[in-house]
Parts: structure tokens; C-alpha cells; sequence
């Protein structure tokens, strides 16, 4: 390179090609989407300070994991964990319902797939990445001590070797492999490795689930109870952060929306790919314009032919931007319908 400029503008692509790995390792790590990016954030700003003592020893990549990783690790010093309703209460029953909200912090986060899933040629590595991010696999990886959520991200999902692991970590491979089998095991305790805690969907979905996203849509944009509790798991689960309020199968859910939640009759659905899962973003009517006001992001997870859980954050201000979602879409009679 002829000039310092040539090698700052170098530095930069080489390390921004990382972004949306690094991003999904620290959102793993975290289980918050803002505090991922600005772990990532800060990642790279170390990495820029101290190229010129980056001798090379390592890949690029295993330097700026090693900083992320530590990055992490400073931010769970405090102990904090993100979770879901159903890891903080009992699930309530539709008459003894009440919105309760509890701070940010608490809750998991979710994450659009382009953010955390890099673009890779292997279906098993992209099926291993997709999975790795859903809400339940998440929600059990914030059950780990802080180093052996690391070792397993690293060991299990990114499929580093023992050794990679150890150097990256600053111990030994001993170490390493007994961090991962206690991870497992408590994964295993957790039952987040059963099927009935998985969501099954295909990459790309296959017909049936396809169909089965068609029939949902057309269930809730039409508010028809009888239509969506024929796509509930018995054992369906609907939460609703930042309430801890959680509602357990399909009476109780149709209950719900058509009491407590009955405003979002009408609304409107826009898919997203979120947590490695169908998802939507839901735009509630506004009476007053005639148009429709973000209202939730949807995350659904899907087995065996039907839905078993129904997430949906509230939060829009927040979400929907990261989404890249507009916060109002114009009514059907405003020059057709305004769908991102």
C-alpha cells in the first residue's frame, strides 16, 4: 500500500467483514441485541488501537474473537442474564391475567437473522447457525456461567477446536473440554436439547410450514379464533416482554386476544426473519388515520405441524428500526397498502 490512507481504508473493510459473525457471537454471549452491536462496536475500536501490536501470531478473526470474548466477559461480570417469561414465573391463567412490566434488562432480545447470521455455502454450518439463535437455545445458553457459555458458542456452534479454544481463553485444553462437558449437561438438565423445546423449521421452509405461516397470517389479520386455535399446539405458549405475564395453550391464548388484547384486531402482518424463525412484524389499526401503528415483533416457533410459542415484543421503538421497519404503514384506500 503507497499511503497511511490505502492502510486505513484496509483496516477498516478487513475488519468489518467480521461484523455480523462477531455480532452473533456477542449477541449469543449477551442475549441483547443493542448490547451485542455495542460489544461489537467496541471490539473493533480496541482492535483499530491495537493493530500495530497485532504481530500476526493468529488469524485476524482469532484476535478479534479473543477481544470480543473479553469484551463479554466485562459486561457479565455483573452477573446479569437475560430471560424469557416462562424462566421468570409460572404461567398465569387468562382470569388472573395482568400486564406487568419489568425493565429492559430482564428480558432477552430478539435479533434479525442479517444482523447475526453471516452468508455461508455449507446448509449444515447455516442450519447449526440458524439454530443456534433461537429463543429457546438462547434463553438456555444465559443458564451458563459466562466462561462456559463461551467455551460452548466457540466449541459447539463455531466449531473451533480444544486447542483454538484454550489458546483463545489462556488455559488448558483439560480445562476447555471439562467447561464443555458441564455446559452440556446442564443444557441436557435444562431439556433445551429435547425436540419439544426445538423449533423444527426447514431452511428454506418447506411447503407444509409454508402453509402453515399462510393459514396463521390469515387467522390473525382476520382475527378469526376458531381458525387460529386450529394452529396452536396444545401446549402452545404466548409471551409478550416487557410484560412477564405468560399464557399456556390455545384457550387461554384466543382468550386473551380477545379480551385484554382485543385492539389488535385488523392489524396488519409483515414477515421478518428473526431468531432463525418465521417471524412478523404487527402493525395495530389507528382509527384516527386510518392507517396502522407498529405495535409487536412476532417470533414464531413451529413443530410438528403446528405453532408452540407465540412471542411477541412490544417494545417498537426499539425494534422495529433495528428491523429496519417503518413505525406506520398507510391504510388500504391510501394509494394501496404500504408494506415494507
Amino acid at each position: 500500500m503507497s499511503d497511511g490512507t490505502a492502510t486505513v481504508e484496509d483496516l477498516d473493510v478487513r475488519l468489518e467483514k467480521h461484523r455480523v459473525e462477531l455480532t452473533g457471537y456477542c449477541y449469543r454471549m449477551l442475549g441483547s441485541s443493542f448490547e451485542a452491536e455495542d460489544a461489537v462496536q467496541d471490539t473493533l475500536v480496541r482492535a483499530w488501537r491495537s493493530y500495530d501490536k497485532f504481530e500476526g501470531r493468529s488469524s485476524m478473526r482469532s484476535w478479534l474473537y479473543r477481544i470480543a470474548t473479553n469484551v463479554c466477559l466485562d459486561m457479565l461480570t455483573a452477573g446479569n442474564k437475560r430471560a424469557r417469561p416462562m424462566d421468570l414465573t409460572d404461567s398465569t391463567p387468562l382470569a388472573q391475567a395482568a400486564l406487568t412490566p419489568r425493565a429492559d434488562h430482564t428480558w432477552l432480545e430478539p435479533m434479525p437473522d442479517a444482523r447475526v447470521l453471516p452468508t455461508v455455502a455449507d446448509p449444515a454450518e447455516a442450519a447449526v447457525a440458524k439454530e443456534s439463535v433461537r429463543l429457546a437455545f438462547m434463553a438456555a445458553l444465559q443458564q451458563l456461567p459466562p466462561k462456559q457459555r463461551a467455551v460452548l458458542i466457540l466449541r459447539e456452534v463455531l466449531a473451533w477446536k480444544a486447542s483454538e479454544v484454550a489458546e483463545l481463553l489462556g488455559t488448558t485444553v483439560a480445562s476447555v473440554n471439562s467447561a464443555l462437558q458441564r455446559a452440556r449437561a446442564t443444557l441436557s438438565e435444562s431439556g433445551s436439547d429435547s425436540a419439544a423445546a426445538r423449533a423444527v423449521t426447514s431452511d428454506p421452509l418447506d411447503e407444509e410450514q409454508q402453509k402453515l405461516l399462510e393459514r396463521y397470517v390469515a387467522a390473525f389479520e382476520g382475527y378469526d379464533m376458531a381458525a387460529l386455535t386450529a394452529l396452536l399446539h396444545e401446549d402452545a405458549v404466548m409471551t409478550m416482554p416487557p410484560f412477564d405475564l405468560w399464557l399456556t395453550g390455545p384457550s387461554d391464548i384466543t382468550g386473551f386476544m380477545t379480551t385484554l388484547g382485543a385492539a389488535c384486531a385488523e392489524s396488519r402482518l409483515v414477515p421478518v426473519a428473526v431468531n432463525g424463525l418465521p417471524g412478523f412484524a404487527q402493525y395495530k389499526p389507528e382509527p384516527e388515520t386510518g392507517g396502522y401503528t407498529a405495535w409487536a415483533v412476532q417470533v414464531l416457533e413451529i413443530s410438528e405441524g403446528r405453532i408452540t410459542g407465540f412471542h411477541c415484543f412490544l417494545d417498537t421503538q426499539r425494534w422495529f428500526p433495528l428491523f429496519g421497519l417503518p413505525l406506520q404503514l398507510e391504510g388500504q384506500g391510501d394509494e394501496g397498502e404500504q408494506r415494507p
